[in-house]
């Protein structure tokens, strides 16, 4: 897939898979960043710059969500935004991220080998979670774009759901995509979510989307009934008033600000 072009159509570069379905073997991935040092999904930075910077301050902590071998970290970090947490399910991918930070001196930038659909983080950690095509990949297989697959609508789901539970209570998920608003509004909108949702678009040849969903208070359930009590309360005070066996077990703590180990 070029600079300008989504997951669905063929690449016109030599690491392009032989079917849209590769996109979603981590093999294919995994050999695929063993040969290519950098590549930019849905442009650079330097065309979304603008709507980045109204809606991420320097001091919010921000978590990547398949960083690949993109330089998207790297942007933001020349733009003064440091405290920088990128994911990446294959290994290959963050161990080259991690070495050519570390030559670059961006040693801030924390590079881990994690799954988007299940996130290693506990609640609250995140001022901003930003994706940059990676929700796009899920969408490869999903059949009839206005009726997708329930395979695909459960992976999507888990993706938003667990963003959406490492985000502070007026944190903001950003999702830069090929995918049009009447083909993701339905999945954004989702009860199971507080945020609100807007979008702007950029590029010339191919409108791409770059989505901004606004965490906030959500309705809490009356716990000694079926009835709803419309309580506006943060998710972190949501799940302490939760019965011990309704509890989510969470995953590690919140990322710390030392610089992610780099392997030899």
């Amino acid at each position: 897939m070029g600079t300008n072009q989504n997951p669905k159509e063929t690449q016109k570069n030599s690491f392009g898979p032989s079917s849209a379905k590769a996109y979603l073997d981590p093999h294919y991935w995994d050999e695929r960043f063993s040969n290519e040092e950098h590549y930019e999904w849905f442009k650079d930075y330097s065309h979304f710059r603008h709507l980045i910077q109204a809606h991420i301050k320097p001091n919010s902590s921000v978590l990547e969500l398949g960083c690949g071998n993109s330089q998207l970290s790297e942007e933001l970090y020349k733009d003064g935004i440091t405290e920088i947490t990128c994911i990446d399910l294959s290994a290959v991918a963050v161990e080259k991220m991690q070495k050519r930070l570390a030559l670059k001196g961006y040693n801030e930038i924390k590079v881990l080998e994690a799954d988007m659909l299940n996130l290693p983080f506990s609640n609250e950690c995140f001022d901003v979670v930003i994706e940059k095509g990676t929700m796009d990949v899920l969408f490869v297989d999903s059949g009839d774009p206005w009726n997708p697959r329930p395979e695909t609508v459960n992976k999507v789901m888990a993706m938003l759901e667990d963003a959406h539970r490492v985000l502070k209570p007026d944190g903001i998920f950003i999702s830069i995509s090929f995918g049009q608003p009447h083909f993701r509004r339905p999945l954004f909108d989702s009860p199971k979510f507080t945020w609100s949702v807007e979008w702007n678009t950029f590029g010339d040849a191919f409108h791409y989307f770059f989505y901004v969903l606004k965490k906030s208070f959500f309705l809490l359930p009356s716990l000694s009934s079926n009835s709803l009590i419309f309580s506006l309360l943060p998710h972190s005070t949501f799940v302490d008033l939760l019965p011990s066996r309704h509890k989510p077990t969470l995953p590690t703590r919140c990322p710390t600000t030392s610089p992610a180990p780099i392997h030899p």
